[in-house]
Protein backbone atom coordinates (compact mmCIF):
# COMPACT_ATOMS: atom_id res chain seq x y z
CA UNK A 1 0.00 0.00 0.00
CA UNK A 2 2.09 2.73 -1.27
CA UNK A 3 1.10 6.53 -0.88
CA UNK A 4 -0.89 7.89 -4.23
CA UNK A 5 0.71 10.37 -5.97
CA UNK A 6 -2.33 10.72 -9.48
CA UNK A 7 -0.18 10.29 -12.92
CA UNK A 8 -0.98 12.94 -15.46
CA UNK A 9 -3.09 10.89 -17.57
CA UNK A 10 -5.06 9.80 -14.59
CA UNK A 11 -5.48 13.78 -13.63
CA UNK A 12 -6.41 14.10 -17.23
CA UNK A 13 -8.94 12.02 -17.64
CA UNK A 14 -10.45 13.11 -14.24
CA UNK A 15 -10.70 16.56 -15.62
CA UNK A 16 -11.55 15.17 -19.19
CA UNK A 17 -14.42 13.75 -17.97
CA UNK A 18 -15.75 16.89 -15.72
CA UNK A 19 -15.45 19.34 -18.66
CA UNK A 20 -17.36 17.46 -21.17
CA UNK A 21 -19.76 17.12 -18.45
CA UNK A 22 -20.15 21.07 -17.78
CA UNK A 23 -19.48 22.24 -21.38
CA UNK A 24 -21.33 19.93 -23.43
CA UNK A 25 -23.33 22.34 -25.00
CA UNK A 26 -20.94 25.03 -24.52
CA UNK A 27 -20.46 27.80 -22.52
CA UNK A 28 -23.34 29.69 -23.81
CA UNK A 29 -23.54 32.88 -21.50
CA UNK A 30 -19.76 33.67 -21.74
CA UNK A 31 -19.85 32.91 -25.56
CA UNK A 32 -23.18 35.86 -26.17
CA UNK A 33 -22.20 38.37 -23.79
CA UNK A 34 -17.87 37.98 -23.78
CA UNK A 35 -15.79 39.57 -26.87
CA UNK A 36 -13.29 37.26 -28.12
CA UNK A 37 -10.63 39.61 -27.42
CA UNK A 38 -11.21 40.36 -24.03
CA UNK A 39 -8.27 39.40 -21.57
CA UNK A 40 -7.85 40.13 -17.49
CA UNK A 41 -6.50 38.65 -14.48
CA UNK A 42 -7.98 36.97 -11.81
CA UNK A 43 -7.00 35.57 -8.59
CA UNK A 44 -8.08 32.13 -6.70
CA UNK A 45 -9.03 33.13 -3.43
CA UNK A 46 -9.20 30.93 0.38
CA UNK A 47 -12.68 31.71 2.06
CA UNK A 48 -12.00 29.65 4.94
CA UNK A 49 -9.34 28.13 7.15
CA UNK A 50 -8.24 24.88 6.17
CA UNK A 51 -5.11 22.95 4.06
CA UNK A 52 -4.63 23.13 0.40
CA UNK A 53 -4.92 20.30 -2.33
CA UNK A 54 -5.47 20.06 -5.89
CA UNK A 55 -4.07 23.57 -7.17
CA UNK A 56 -2.07 21.32 -9.63
CA UNK A 57 -5.49 19.91 -10.95
CA UNK A 58 -7.07 23.35 -11.06
CA UNK A 59 -4.19 24.83 -12.92
CA UNK A 60 -4.80 21.82 -15.22
CA UNK A 61 -7.82 22.80 -16.01
CA UNK A 62 -7.20 26.20 -17.48
CA UNK A 63 -4.34 24.61 -19.17
CA UNK A 64 -6.20 22.35 -20.64
CA UNK A 65 -9.09 24.98 -21.68
CA UNK A 66 -6.17 26.94 -23.21
CA UNK A 67 -3.27 26.69 -23.31
CA UNK A 68 -2.28 30.36 -23.06
CA UNK A 69 -3.41 31.26 -20.20
CA UNK A 70 -1.00 31.49 -17.60
CA UNK A 71 -1.68 30.23 -13.80
CA UNK A 72 1.08 31.41 -11.24
CA UNK A 73 0.65 28.90 -8.23
CA UNK A 74 1.59 31.01 -4.64
CA UNK A 75 0.42 28.11 -2.48
CA UNK A 76 1.26 24.46 -2.59
CA UNK A 77 -0.44 21.40 -1.49
CA UNK A 78 -0.32 20.63 1.96
CA UNK A 79 0.23 23.92 3.04
CA UNK A 80 -2.10 25.45 5.45
CA UNK A 81 -4.75 28.34 4.25
CA UNK A 82 -6.31 31.47 5.95
CA UNK A 83 -8.92 33.17 4.96
CA UNK A 84 -8.13 35.62 2.77
CA UNK A 85 -5.08 34.10 1.04
CA UNK A 86 -4.37 34.38 -2.56
CA UNK A 87 -3.24 30.53 -3.84
CA UNK A 88 -2.67 31.52 -7.85
CA UNK A 89 -2.94 34.25 -9.53
CA UNK A 90 -4.32 33.84 -13.55
CA UNK A 91 -3.88 35.94 -16.73
CA UNK A 92 -5.67 35.30 -19.74
CA UNK A 93 -8.79 35.54 -22.12
CA UNK A 94 -11.88 35.97 -19.70
CA UNK A 95 -13.74 33.68 -21.59
CA UNK A 96 -11.36 30.71 -21.27
CA UNK A 97 -10.50 31.75 -17.79
CA UNK A 98 -14.88 31.76 -17.45
CA UNK A 99 -15.17 28.56 -19.26
CA UNK A 100 -12.55 26.73 -16.86
CA UNK A 101 -14.13 28.13 -13.46
CA UNK A 102 -16.13 26.10 -12.34
CA UNK A 103 -14.78 22.79 -12.52
CA UNK A 104 -11.47 24.10 -11.67
CA UNK A 105 -12.44 25.03 -8.48
CA UNK A 106 -15.20 21.62 -8.26
CA UNK A 107 -11.77 20.22 -7.86
CA UNK A 108 -9.95 22.59 -5.49
CA UNK A 109 -12.75 22.88 -2.89
CA UNK A 110 -13.41 18.99 -2.45
CA UNK A 111 -9.99 17.69 -2.67
CA UNK A 112 -9.06 20.90 0.05
CA UNK A 113 -11.87 19.52 2.32
CA UNK A 114 -10.98 16.47 2.09
CA UNK A 115 -7.38 17.06 3.32
CA UNK A 116 -8.39 19.66 5.89
CA UNK A 117 -10.31 17.27 7.15
CA UNK A 118 -7.11 14.85 7.27
CA UNK A 119 -5.38 17.43 8.94
CA UNK A 120 -8.30 17.39 11.70
CA UNK A 121 -8.17 13.86 12.38
CA UNK A 122 -4.52 13.22 12.42
CA UNK A 123 -3.80 16.30 14.43
CA UNK A 124 -6.03 15.22 16.83
CA UNK A 125 -3.41 11.50 17.50
CA UNK A 126 0.14 13.66 16.98
CA UNK A 127 2.47 11.81 19.22
CA UNK A 128 0.54 8.87 19.28
CA UNK A 129 1.80 5.30 17.70
CA UNK A 130 -1.27 5.12 15.26
CA UNK A 131 -1.74 6.93 12.17
CA UNK A 132 -4.73 7.96 10.30
CA UNK A 133 -5.86 6.14 6.83
CA UNK A 134 -8.49 6.15 4.17
CA UNK A 135 -10.60 3.67 2.73
CA UNK A 136 -12.05 2.88 -0.82
CA UNK A 137 -15.45 4.53 0.12
CA UNK A 138 -14.56 7.21 -2.48
CA UNK A 139 -16.19 9.33 -4.94
CA UNK A 140 -16.12 7.36 -8.37
CA UNK A 141 -13.77 8.20 -10.60
CA UNK A 142 -11.98 10.42 -8.20
CA UNK A 143 -10.27 8.04 -5.98
CA UNK A 144 -6.94 8.99 -6.71
CA UNK A 145 -7.66 12.10 -6.46
CA UNK A 146 -9.26 12.10 -3.17
CA UNK A 147 -6.81 9.87 -1.67
CA UNK A 148 -3.97 12.24 -2.51
CA UNK A 149 -6.00 14.73 -0.83
CA UNK A 150 -5.59 12.58 2.44
CA UNK A 151 -1.47 12.50 2.53
CA UNK A 152 -1.70 16.31 1.61
CA UNK A 153 -3.65 16.52 4.75
CA UNK A 154 -1.10 14.39 6.41
CA UNK A 155 -3.09 11.04 6.40
CA UNK A 156 -1.93 7.83 5.18
CA UNK A 157 -3.06 5.68 2.42
CA UNK A 158 -4.97 2.39 2.71
CA UNK A 159 -5.47 0.24 -0.36
CA UNK A 160 -5.72 2.06 -3.76
CA UNK A 161 -7.81 -1.00 -5.59
CA UNK A 162 -8.84 -4.58 -4.63
CA UNK A 163 -5.54 -5.32 -6.34
CA UNK A 164 -3.63 -3.42 -3.82
CA UNK A 165 -3.32 -5.80 -0.92
CA UNK A 166 -5.27 -9.11 0.01
CA UNK A 167 -8.77 -7.78 3.07
CA UNK A 168 -10.92 -10.73 4.26
CA UNK A 169 -13.74 -9.35 5.08
CA UNK A 170 -17.02 -10.77 6.49
CA UNK A 171 -18.69 -11.29 3.62
CA UNK A 172 -15.49 -12.95 2.13
CA UNK A 173 -15.63 -15.03 5.34
CA UNK A 174 -19.16 -15.69 5.60
CA UNK A 175 -18.44 -17.20 2.08
CA UNK A 176 -15.53 -19.24 2.93
CA UNK A 177 -17.06 -20.59 6.39
CA UNK A 178 -19.57 -22.34 3.44
CA UNK A 179 -16.97 -24.29 2.54
CA UNK A 180 -16.27 -25.88 5.68
CA UNK A 181 -13.16 -23.63 6.28
CA UNK A 182 -11.95 -21.91 9.75
CA UNK A 183 -11.15 -18.23 10.11
CA UNK A 184 -7.30 -19.12 10.11
CA UNK A 185 -7.50 -21.63 7.31
CA UNK A 186 -9.25 -18.73 5.18
CA UNK A 187 -5.83 -16.71 6.07
CA UNK A 188 -3.68 -19.11 5.52
CA UNK A 189 -5.49 -19.76 2.25
CA UNK A 190 -5.29 -16.24 1.00
CA UNK A 191 -1.66 -16.43 2.19
CA UNK A 192 -1.12 -19.53 -0.44
CA UNK A 193 -3.23 -18.22 -3.42
CA UNK A 194 -2.78 -14.88 -2.95
CA UNK A 195 -0.18 -12.80 -5.88
CA UNK A 196 3.93 -13.21 -3.64
CA UNK A 197 4.50 -9.80 -1.57
CA UNK A 198 1.08 -9.04 -0.97
CA UNK A 199 -0.46 -7.78 2.38
CA UNK A 200 -2.74 -10.12 3.88
CA UNK A 201 -4.97 -8.41 6.36
CA UNK A 202 -8.28 -10.06 7.55
CA UNK A 203 -11.48 -8.33 9.14
CA UNK A 204 -12.36 -10.10 13.00
CA UNK A 205 -15.31 -8.42 15.33
CA UNK A 206 -14.00 -10.25 18.35
CA UNK A 207 -11.05 -10.95 19.97
CA UNK A 208 -12.08 -14.73 20.24
CA UNK A 209 -11.44 -13.92 15.83
CA UNK A 210 -8.37 -12.28 16.67
CA UNK A 211 -6.69 -14.68 18.09
CA UNK A 212 -7.96 -17.46 15.62
CA UNK A 213 -6.77 -15.18 12.65
CA UNK A 214 -3.50 -14.72 14.47
CA UNK A 215 -2.44 -18.79 14.01
CA UNK A 216 -2.16 -18.20 9.96
CA UNK A 217 0.14 -15.34 10.68
CA UNK A 218 -2.15 -12.88 8.88
CA UNK A 219 0.30 -8.98 8.28
CA UNK A 220 -2.64 -6.57 9.61
CA UNK A 221 -6.09 -7.77 11.60
CA UNK A 222 -8.94 -5.44 11.22
CA UNK A 223 -10.77 -4.59 14.58
CA UNK A 224 -14.25 -3.97 12.99
CA UNK A 225 -16.73 -2.27 15.49
CA UNK A 226 -14.95 -3.31 18.32
CA UNK A 227 -15.49 -1.78 21.33
CA UNK A 228 -12.51 0.29 23.49
CA UNK A 229 -12.01 -2.60 25.77
CA UNK A 230 -12.22 -5.04 23.25
CA UNK A 231 -9.56 -3.26 21.16
CA UNK A 232 -7.07 -2.93 24.42
CA UNK A 233 -7.55 -6.91 25.12
CA UNK A 234 -6.56 -7.50 21.07
CA UNK A 235 -3.40 -5.23 21.51
CA UNK A 236 -2.60 -7.27 24.37
CA UNK A 237 -2.99 -10.65 23.28
CA UNK A 238 -1.59 -10.13 19.65
CA UNK A 239 1.80 -8.67 21.34
CA UNK A 240 2.55 -6.90 17.97
CA UNK A 241 2.84 -10.35 15.76
CA UNK A 242 0.73 -8.66 13.32
CA UNK A 243 -0.52 -5.04 12.91
CA UNK A 244 -3.81 -4.11 14.11
CA UNK A 245 -6.19 -1.76 12.10
CA UNK A 246 -9.32 -0.38 14.33
CA UNK A 247 -12.51 0.38 11.81
CA UNK A 248 -15.94 1.42 12.08
CA UNK A 249 -18.04 4.20 14.05
CA UNK A 250 -14.53 6.10 14.47
CA UNK A 251 -15.34 10.37 14.94
CA UNK A 252 -13.18 12.60 15.43
CA UNK A 253 -14.96 12.43 19.46
CA UNK A 254 -13.58 8.91 20.17
CA UNK A 255 -10.26 9.14 17.72
CA UNK A 256 -7.89 9.67 20.51
CA UNK A 257 -9.64 7.18 22.69
CA UNK A 258 -9.17 4.36 19.78
CA UNK A 259 -5.60 5.45 19.24
CA UNK A 260 -4.52 5.30 22.83
CA UNK A 261 -5.29 1.36 23.12
CA UNK A 262 -2.31 0.73 20.71
CA UNK A 263 -3.69 -0.01 17.99
CA UNK A 264 -1.32 1.08 14.29
CA UNK A 265 -4.30 2.11 12.09
CA UNK A 266 -7.26 3.74 12.30
CA UNK A 267 -9.30 3.99 8.86
CA UNK A 268 -11.41 6.71 8.63
CA UNK A 269 -14.42 6.05 5.96
CA UNK A 270 -15.69 9.16 6.51
CA UNK A 271 -12.26 11.88 4.93
CA UNK A 272 -13.48 10.50 1.49
CA UNK A 273 -17.33 10.50 1.88
CA UNK A 274 -18.72 12.85 4.54
CA UNK A 275 -15.97 16.16 4.28
CA UNK A 276 -17.56 19.54 3.47
CA UNK A 277 -15.91 20.94 0.39
CA UNK A 278 -13.71 24.37 1.33
CA UNK A 279 -14.95 27.65 0.67
CA UNK A 280 -12.41 28.60 -2.18
CA UNK A 281 -13.65 31.60 -5.11
CA UNK A 282 -12.44 33.00 -8.31
CA UNK A 283 -11.92 36.51 -8.15
CA UNK A 284 -11.87 37.96 -11.76
CA UNK A 285 -9.71 41.73 -11.36
CA UNK A 286 -11.91 44.45 -13.59
CA UNK A 287 -9.25 47.20 -13.85
CA UNK A 288 -7.46 44.65 -15.80
CA UNK A 289 -9.30 43.74 -18.22
CA UNK A 290 -8.62 45.07 -21.56
CA UNK A 291 -9.31 44.21 -25.61
CA UNK A 292 -6.48 42.17 -27.87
Amino acid sequence: MKPIQPTEKEIDAAIGIALAEDLAGGDITSEALIPPGLTGKATILAKEKGVLAGIGVAARVFKLIDPTVKVTILIKDGAPLQSGDVIANLSGSVISLLKAERTALNFLQRMSGVASMAAEYAAAIQGLNAKVYDTRKTTPGLRVLEKYAVRMGGGTNHRRDLGDAVLIKDNHIAAMRMTGLNLDQIVAKAREKAPEGKTIEVEVTSVAEAAEALKAGPDIIMLDNMSIPDMKRAVDMVKGRAKLEASGNITLKNLREVALTGVDIISIGALTHSYSALDISLEMDSQTLKLV
